[in-house]
């Protein structure tokens, strides 16, 4: 699965798109440096009932915005993307091509 479909299946679950989530995780401070993946992961899981994989795409996120590793941009492979920044204002808005 890509990372974009990661935070597809997020959007799915949730009903919020990752830009939104991510303005939550601010909101509360979870997006200071100090602040611990499992301390996200437990609040993800507590309120969206977000398992560990989906919760820690959306960690990445949080932590480090929409850049992914350039690795994994045009491969074959089975975290594969078509480029190496993650659309994070929802499907439906994404720039198709």
């Amino acid at each position: 699965m890509s990372f974009q479909a990661y935070l597809d299946a997020v959007e799915n679950k949730t009903g919020l798109t990752p830009r939104e989530l991510v303005e939550r995780a601010r909101a509360q401070g979870f997006d200071q440096p100090d602040v611990k993946a499992g301390t996200i992961l437990a609040w993800l899981k507590a309120d969206y009932d977000l398992g560990r994989g989906h919760g820690m795409a959306i960690v990445h996120v949080i932590k480090n915005g929409p850049q992914i590793d350039a690795k994994h941009v045009g491969t074959d492979g089975a975290h594969c993307d078509a480029s190496d920044t993650l659309w994070l204002d929802g499907r439906a808005t994404r720039p198709s091509g």
